[in-house]
């Protein structure tokens, strides 16, 4: 009998046959339990199903919608999941987080994953409910946002079926192409451009079945009491003024990535802070489904409609390329939305090419600093592959600056391929290691290690064995949040992570889980994780930082700097090393790799 939460199995979809063919993958309780759900079932499947050294774009390599347990239960913030692939960005095993509907009309097909692979002979959807699968030329659909997209499928096939579809970015194989859904995004590491590779323009989904929970009174009261304490103080800031908040609060501590990283702070900031816009242009609040925080703040545009602003599409859209004008700012979001492409990748690898122009390494004089209509310009070229620039930079900063050369890899704002988000390692060095050693690439979401810089509990400016241990702590916290899967913004609500984590997943799943047990789930995905980079080539020089973060003092202010050495970096990656229980070249031992079940 499966435990409660679960159907037991994965549906693997071929798109190449012309109605599309689907197979059950069973789904062993051990692995479930081992791996839980979400981006930790993902990385399972990936190892089982992507055949070595695939290329990501290939019609053998797999994509993965995953599901976990808590999807469909009254749980605060369970209607999430996560997509899982190899990344055309970083070659590495790349997942995505999103909320939507999307995730419990997906569980409800009778799965607890829809992995599609092939290609298919026209620009198609998939459907897939519990009668089956189908495939549905939708040639008509080439080029539409995925807005529009999501719109013309429910015309077609009825609003029964909730979407998850690509822009133009996905169909043109732009690296950092997201897929879209009820306009939120699966958003790093080009998981668009690989189900554009597939030539599927959209995934759709409908509920058909039921799972059940072990003890549903008990899951009931467990949602009522993490509803109530969603409310507290610790979530308050996400629903006063949302993510963007951050903004005015880095900029004070210099830690806001300014111009591809060369200052830390940036004057013009309070122009396009929380606090302003929610005074002049808030227009709305609203919430991701199945969610009581509500942190989603919407602004009114310039022109009329509204756009969703978060703290990291405006770092990188706005003081990272140095554009301050909030129309500017706003409109390239938009822009992003409609295209279907990552923010942070689209914002780090167009400040790169400014910093190249100022150079005098790429000849688009028109691409400067502060410059917004610049910003929108280069968008429009990424979004569609211009031939030129357009092409260059839809490769993402790594790749084009191995295009470019002269030195510009030193500055290209990436960690494995994976652009910077909004924080800065040489002001936090905690987080500086998170960036170096996570196996997604540089990533906020992955490793938070953030929260301890920030926390006045250590030294933020001067990295140490204690925040090795810190790094470690969000690496895994993260980890077992991404894979039952809850939102990080319930973090704070957790006084015992481990063991209150244990207490929701009892009642659903019927399994005695201990906190321990959870506590091991998170050091297997994490190794399994680096496994799967490994088999595809990652080595422990990828276990780094971009040179320019560890060559050049950062200016502070009031004749401050803040400095992260090469050799600190090292010694703290060797810490972690030691502390995971790999070797000095970042590998597991031997003995380490039954534990993780990966022929089972």
């Amino acid at each position: 009998m499966t435990a409660g939460g679960y159907f037991g199995r994965a549906l693997v979809v071929d798109v190449a046959a012309t109605s599309a063919k689907g197979s059950a993958l069973e789904l062993p309780e051990p692995v479930l339990r081992a791996y839980l759900g979400g981006v930790g079932l993902g990385t399972w499947l990936l190892h089982r199903l992507a055949p070595p050294g695939v290329d990501p774009l290939a019609p053998e390599a797999p994509l993965a919608f995953v599901f976990s347990p808590l999807v469909g239960t009254p749980l605060t913030t369970s209607a999430k999941f996560a997509v899982l692939a190899k990344s055309p960005l970083t070659g590495l095993l790349t997942d995505a987080l999103a909320s939507s509907q999307f995730a419990i009309a997906g569980k409800l097909t009778g799965h607890d994953a829809i992995v599609v692979r092939g290609r298919a002979a026209q620009l198609s959807v998939l459907l897939v409910d519990a009668d089956g699968v189908r495939l549905e030329p939708a040639p008509e659909l080439a080029g539409m946002p995925a807005a529009d997209a999501e719109s013309a499928v429910r015309e077609r096939f009825g609003r029964g079926w909730r979407t998850a579809a690509i822009g133009s970015a996905g169909e043109r194989g732009v690296r950092y192409a997201t897929i879209s859904h009820d306009g939120r995004h699966a958003g790093r590491g080009g998981l668009g451009a690989v189900l554009g590779a597939k030539n599927v323009k959209a995934v759709l989904v409908r509920s058909g079945a039921r799972v059940d929970v072990a003890d549903s009174p008990a899951v009931l009261a467990a949602a009522k009491d993490l509803r109530q304490r969603s409310f507290g103080p610790a979530t308050a800031k996400y629903r006063e003024l949302g993510t963007l908040a951050n903004l005015l609060a880095f900029n004070a501590v210099s830690t806001l990535p300014t111009r591809n990283f060369t200052a830390a702070t940036f004057a013009e900031a309070p122009r396009l802070a929380a606090e302003e816009l929610h005074e002049m242009r808030g227009v709305a609040r609203n919430s991701c489904a199945s969610c009581s925080i509500g942190c989603e703040h919407i602004y009114s545009r310039k022109g009329g409609g509204s756009q969703r602003m978060e703290y990291e599409n405006v770092f990188a859209l706005g003081p990272l390329c140095g554009v301050s004008d909030p129309d500017d700012v706003f409109a390239a979001s938009a822009r992003c939305d409609e295209l279907g492409l990552d923010t942070i990748s689209a914002g780090g690898t167009i400040a790169w090419a400014m910093e190249c122009v100022e150079r005098g390494l790429i000849d688009e004089p028109w691409l400067r600093f502060g410059d917004g209509p610049a910003l929108l310009r280069a968008l429009d070229l990424i979004g569609t592959r211009a031939p030129g620039l357009g092409e260059l930079l839809s490769l993402g900063s790594r790749a084009a600056a191995e295009v470019v050369g002269h030195g510009s890899i030193d500055f290209a704002p990436q960690v494995k391929g994976l652009e910077l988000p909004g924080y800065e390692p040489r002001s936090l060095q905690s987080m500086a290691l998170g960036l170096a050693v996570n196996a997604r690439g540089a990533d906020h979401n992955r490793s938070g290690a953030y929260e301890a810089d920030l926390s006045g509990d250590l030294d933020r400016l001067s990295g140490g064995p204690a925040h090795v241990a810190a790094a470690i702590g969000t690496e895994d916290r993260a980890a077992v949040m991404d894979s039952m899967i809850l939102c990080k913004f319930l973090r704070g609500v957790f006084a015992e992570p481990f063991e209150e984590w244990a207490q929701l997943l009892r009642p659903v799943t019927g399994w005695e889980v201990t906190a321990d047990e959870l506590r091991a789930a998170a050091r297997r995905i994490v190794l399994a994780k680096r496994v799967f980079n490994m088999r595809e080539g990652a080595t422990a020089a990828d276990d780094a930082l971009p040179r320019r973060m560890l060559d050049t003092p950062l200016e502070l202010g009031s004749g401050r700097t803040a400095t992260l050495t090469a050799e600190r970096l090292r010694s703290m990656v060797t810490g972690y090393y030691a502390d995971r229980g790999l070797d000095a070249e970042g590998r597991p031992d031997p003995a380490d790799l039954a534990g993780l079940l990966l022929d089972a």
